[in-house]
């Protein structure tokens, strides 16, 4: 752990004089002292930054945001702008911070004053940033989906597990009270043996042919492409320039594979936490769905997946279905969701007061859990826990295996919107039994310099 502090421009010591230490103690200064705070850097400053992942991590006094990073030279000035004027606003000071701007991730993680980092990027853009920064001694909070191909997630994993990496990704649902109750509730036998679980996760519309249009003087669009095929630059296919709502990247599959993994790593990892599949995953995966004929989206819209576990468990998945996620047992069933918390303010949410915990039986809800029962991981909140953990080294609520894993589930099941019938999966090797075609689709190509074919480790 770096929590040093140097002193700075020191007098040279003369012949005799007293040697000043170079290294002080954190108790000369307080609790509040800049060596007894975690430094943290944010690459990439859009919509899920901005409302989510900065304030929630500001919020906590041991951590200090001290640098932002984009390659959207105006998404970083306002990052800059706004976190500065966060800590105007909670310390009273005209000038407590001046926070250090980078347009390339790359030269913020050389730097050696940063302790960790948050990764709020586009898809694509998450596991190569994530590794990078593992090797560079940084711990790291990652937007979820963890991967963009079950390879690339595999090799993250691996490299976070070899360096003692603290890695969070942010599904966040685990740190909200009613997702824990639910998932104890059934991890306890409360609904007795699971047989079905149902998850509601809407698809996307698709759209017309966009405008193509001059690339931005403030946008590096090259590296906002990274990894992936070359494009003409069309604002509707990147992020909004002049407000944060939700960006067009998110329903392109060279950048995502849209709300299989956008939404479908949040209710999956609920499912498996309740299943306590958490280490594994399906046997096989069978989908159907619906892709626009025409125009620039084109990720998926209406859709159907079904998985089968080894444990005798289903899982269905639709859009159909109240967004959340139900388990359903021999004795009644429980169904969890986020009720009215938004996450950003253009969550695929549908207006309205679901109620975020309800079960067949009211006694379901009233149960408690006993002292000799299973008690799951509890934390209060996502990014503060990242925190603690970072102090303490101990794993967090959503480390990077299990994260791994339940990505894995949202992309197998989208390379089974693909290919027709059902397709048998082993989840030690991370392979497809038998289907060349589907393999194929565990990783794909990367467009050099960028992507993790091209990381030195």
């Amino acid at each position: 752990m770096k929590r040093r502090i140097f002193l700075k421009n020191a007098a040279s010591a003369t012949a005799g004089a007293m040697v000043v230490p170079s290294i002080l103690p954190s108790s000369v200064f307080g609790k509040n002292a800049p060596g007894n705070k975690i430094n943290v850097g944010q690459i990439g400053c859009g919509r899920i930054a901005i409302s989510h992942d900065m304030p929630g991590t500001m919020q906590h006094d041991v951590s200090r945001m001290v640098a932002v990073c984009d390659v959207d030279s105006i998404r970083m000035e306002k990052a800059k702008k706004f976190t500065e004027d966060y800590y105007k606003k909670k310390t009273g000071s005209d000038n407590p911070i001046n926070v250090k701007m980078y347009g390339d991730y790359k030269d913020m993680l050389a730097d050696k004053d940063i302790d960790a980092v948050i990764i709020s990027t586009p898809d694509h853009w998450h596991s190569q940033p994530a590794i990078e920064a593992a090797l560079a001694g940084k711990d790291i909070y990652l937007q979820k989906p963890t991967s963009l191909t079950v390879t690339e997630g595999r090799l993250l994993s691996d490299i976070i597990n070899r360096q003692g990496t603290i890695l969070q990704v942010g599904t966040q649902q685990r740190s909200s009270p009613q997702f824990l109750r639910a998932a104890e509730l059934v991890r306890n036998g409360r609904i007795g043996k699971i047989h079905t679980v149902k998850i509601g996760l809407p698809g996307d519309p698709g759209g017309p042919v966009f405008e193509t249009g001059p690339i931005p003087s403030t946008l590096n669009f090259d590296m906002w492409m990274g990894s992936t095929p070359e494009i003409e630059y069309k604002e509707k296919l990147v992020h909004p320039q002049h407000d944060y709502s939700r960006p067009g990247w998110l329903r392109h599959e060279y950048y995502g594979a849209g709300m299989i993994t956008g939404w479908g790593q949040h209710h999956y990892d609920i499912a498996a936490w309740g299943m306590d599949t958490e280490y594994t995953g399906p046997i096989s995966v069978e989908a159907v769905a619906q892709f626009p004929k025409s125009g620039d989206w084109n990720v998926h819209g209406d859709f159907m997946v079904k998985q089968e576990y080894a444990n005798g468990a289903t899982v269905f998945t639709s859009g159909g279905y109240p967004n959340g996620v139900r388990f359903e047992g021999e004795k009644g069933w429980v169904f969890v969701t986020r009720g009215a918390y938004r996450a950003t303010a253009s969550d695929p949410i549908p207006d309205g007061s679901t109620k975020a915990l309800n079960a067949s039986d009211e006694k379901i809800l009233k149960s408690e859990i006993g002292k000799d029962e299973i008690k799951l991981y509890k934390s209060e909140e996502q990014h503060g826990n990242w925190l603690d953990c970072i102090k303490s080294r101990k794993q967090p609520i959503s480390p990077t295996e299990i994260s791994h894993r339940t990505c894995t589930i949202c992309l197998i099941s989208s390379i089974a919107m693909k290919v027709p019938g059902t397709l048998k999966w082993n989840p030690e090797t991370e392979r497809f039994v038998d289907n060349d075609l589907a393999n194929s689709m565990l990783s794909r190509p990367q467009r050099y310099p960028y992507g993790t074919d091209y990381i030195k480790r």
